[in-house]
């Protein structure tokens, strides 16, 4: 499997189960076994050291303490869609690792700007005034 140019994974490392669907489907939920329920050992992979320090980082419900990735796919009612669909997903959280976020650089609001909120939060507070009762006492 196919995560990126320079990384993939052996079928081997990923272990693929057929279980029965929750939900509906009439008689065919209770007879045939068409979710798959994908197992991924992250610490036993061959995956480079980078992407495994990620995953094991990532907080995700998928991924257990033990470190393993688990997957369970049952969107579709064929067995093989299921089986691409948990193939994908995984991939996909894989490949999320691979990209690192750019460090954001803490920036001032301007003068003009600060100005303009406040004249804005007395322009409300204005409007809210009107909004009260008139008394006719004075």
């Amino acid at each position: 499997m196919r995560i990126s140019n320079q990384v993939s994974l052996d079928e081997s490392e990923i272990e693929l189960t057929a279980i029965r669907a929750q939900g509906p489907g009439g008689q065919n939920v209770n007879k045939v076994s068409t979710a798959i329920h994908c197992r991924f050992d992250i610490q036993a992979s061959s995956l480079p050291d980078f992407y495994k320090q990620r995953l094991l980082k990532l907080k995700d419900r998928r991924i257990s303490k033990e470190g393993v990735i688990i997957i369970k796919a049952q969107r579709f009612r064929s067995q093989e869609k299921n089986r691409e669909d948990a193939l994908e997903r995984l991939a996909e959280l894989i490949r999320s690792v691979a990209q690192t976020q750019k460090k954001r650089i803490a920036t001032r609001p301007s003068k003009g700007s600060q100005k303009k909120r406040v004249e804005q939060k007395v322009r409300k507070g204005r409007d809210k005034q009107l909004r009260k009762k008139v008394s006719w006492d004075s």
